[in-house]
């Protein structure tokens, strides 16, 4: 009996070792398999930045549609505006000094080339929320939500492809703006590169804050009407189209808390020259906080909000 029930042990410890040798096995394959999705947040967030930017780039005919409109501002709007042209014959010396005094330099146009930059990021970064309703329409963001890529990932990737359509779009324009006559007198690569930094804050900024207004949202109508709303408030009361100081008062203390008046002074100070409505350091410190509230605000309401 004893031999019986030595051999029946070592039975039983030989099963048992073939089962943990089972189980070490799966979860090895286990931890292999969770290896090669690669949970880094970098991974998941360089792959929907990729996946948002490959859409845009792939289709010319949608960078074309976006280039079309400042292209018009500039061609159309600054060209028939030439201020310039009123003190022809009458009082020509007069004509310069005058505009550099109201605009801050000699053309109305290189004036306006500058706020059409902002224009252009400002554009773009509205169609940041929209692609998030959409993702959520088409039911690509609930598959999203099933892997393990984190929620703040999914926001800000949306934030940076929309930043990279719209500093390209907006160097574009600056070359459009360039042959058609924009004033380099004083364009540095220093300053371009300068001006491209605070376009960047202010890209972040909007980005951030039209991806947080459609996190919940599944009806592309509503979006469209929120950036109907603030599309013109954000353009008019800004520094964009003509100078702050000669608005009424109560418009002015609009534009102070406007980031597109701070991205336009930045840009201007730096390509044109110009005297802004503040200093360079108060520009970039404006713009650097604004981009980074809206983006925290982001990151945060996509841990509460951005569900399946």
């Amino acid at each position: 009996m004893n031999e019986e029930k030595k051999t029946v042990e070592s039975s039983r410890t030989q099963m048992n070792e073939k089962m943990l040798q089972k189980e070490v096995s799966r979860q090895r394959s286990q931890a292999s398999h969770t290896h090669s999705v690669n949970p880094s947040p970098w991974h998941g967030l360089w792959a929907l930045t990729n996946r948002d930017l490959r859409k845009w780039y792939t289709n010319p005919f949608q960078l074309f549609m976006s280039l079309i409109q400042p292209v018009i501002w500039l061609g159309l709007f600054g060209k028939a505006l030439d201020f310039g042209a009123i003190f022809t014959g009458s009082a020509p010396q007069l004509s310069g000094a005058i505009l550099t005094s109201v605009f801050g330099t000699s053309s109305y146009f290189s004036f306006l080339a500058a706020g059409m930059l902002t224009f252009v990021i400002l554009f773009t970064a509205m169609f940041s929320g929209m692609s998030i309703v959409w993702d959520r329409r088409f039911g690509f963001l609930n598959k999203v939500l099933t892997t393990p890529v984190a929620r703040g990932s999914i926001v800000m990737a949306k934030v940076l492809s929309s930043v990279g359509r719209s500093l390209v779009q907006a160097a574009i324009v600056l070359v459009i703006a360039v042959a058609l006559g924009m004033d380099t007198s004083k364009m540095t690569i220093l300053g371009v590169a300068g001006s491209f930094a605070a376009m960047f804050l202010m890209a972040i900024g909007l980005s951030s804050l039209f991806v947080m207004l459609a996190l919940r949202s599944t009806d592309w109508q509503t979006q469209m009407a929120i950036m109907n709303l603030l599309n013109l408030p954000l353009l008019f009361a800004s520094n964009a189209l003509f100078p702050a100081k000669f608005m009424p008062e109560w418009l002015q203390y609009i534009v102070k808390i406007n980031p597109v008046s701070y991205a336009t002074d930045a840009a201007r100070q730096l390509l044109l020259g110009s005297t802004g409505i503040a200093s360079l350091a108060f520009d970039f410190s404006f713009l650097a906080g604004f981009a980074v509230l809206f983006s925290a605000i982001g990151i945060v309401m996509s841990w509460r909000y951005l569900t399946k």
